[in-house]
């Protein structure tokens, strides 16, 4: 890429990765399709050893890099290297709405946010996972404190400024955007649907997570460390 493509960046797609080597080409497929519209990098970093996610990528334009194992150290690594003004923290098992870049760039035109998300739907048709994504995007239109897999965009300079995700093994992304409300800045809460996993629900159980994930939010705000927190949210295999 040369100097003049790169001045053409607008957006970042920073996607930490650990362990996703099955779906990996696929998911940079459907990002690849959104590139088309929209003058994007896109840079995955992995957290494991052997970079086994990373290895199998057959898209050379792809930017690949190994970093600490941890998805705020991960997306720190990749930030640190994006070129875009607008960063785009995005999961390997999710997917964008059509027209995802466009619609965030033009509600990154408004100088009054710093950064925003998507509302959410579930890859399932279960009624009980239909609320729990309906209530997520009530919770969120009222708090502005948006989730990781909703797709976090943040202008890079503000990200920067502000520190980047905190070195926590877990709820980085609660610990951002609690820090963006308290210095006072706006997040845009796009009404278009990402869709995500289900497959952690569907592994562990459904009221399982939805009281666990709750509980863990809770404790967070009443200051409990996140590293502490991290031992009871295991990764699904």
């Amino acid at each position: 890429m040369d100097t003049m493509e790169k001045a053409n960046i607008e957006i970042s797609i920073v996607v930490p990765v650990l362990n996703e080597s099955q779906r990996i080409n696929t998911f940079l497929h459907h990002l690849k399709r959104q590139t088309l519209e929209h003058k994007a990098e896109i840079i995955v970093i992995d957290g494991a050893q052997d970079c086994g996610t990373i290895s199998v990528i057959n898209d050379s334009q792809i930017i690949r890099l190994s970093g600490p194992k941890g998805r705020a150290r991960q997306m720190n690594t990749g930030a640190a290297l994006a070129k875009g003004r607008i960063l785009l923290f995005l999961h390997a098992d999710t997917l964008l709405p059509d027209g995802a870049l466009v619609k965030i760039a033009q509600a990154m035109k408004c100088s009054g946010y710093v950064g925003g998300a998507f509302e959410i739907e579930y890859d399932s048709n279960r009624p009980i996972l239909g609320f729990i994504a309906w209530r997520n995007n009530m919770r969120c239109r009222v708090t502005r404190i948006p989730y990781g897999d909703q797709g976090i965009f943040i202008r890079r300079e503000y990200f920067e400024q502000i520190g980047g995700y905190s070195q926590y093994d877990f709820l980085e992304d609660v610990d951002l955007m609690s820090r963006i409300k308290r210095d006072g800045k706006k997040i845009h809460i796009l009404k278009n649907r990402l869709k995500i996993s289900s497959r952690r629900w569907e592994k562990e159980g459904i009221f399982y997570c939805m009281i666990r994930n709750q509980l863990m939010v809770t404790l967070f705000h009443f200051g409990v460390n996140p590293n502490k927190l991290a031992r009871f949210y295991k990764k699904p295999s």
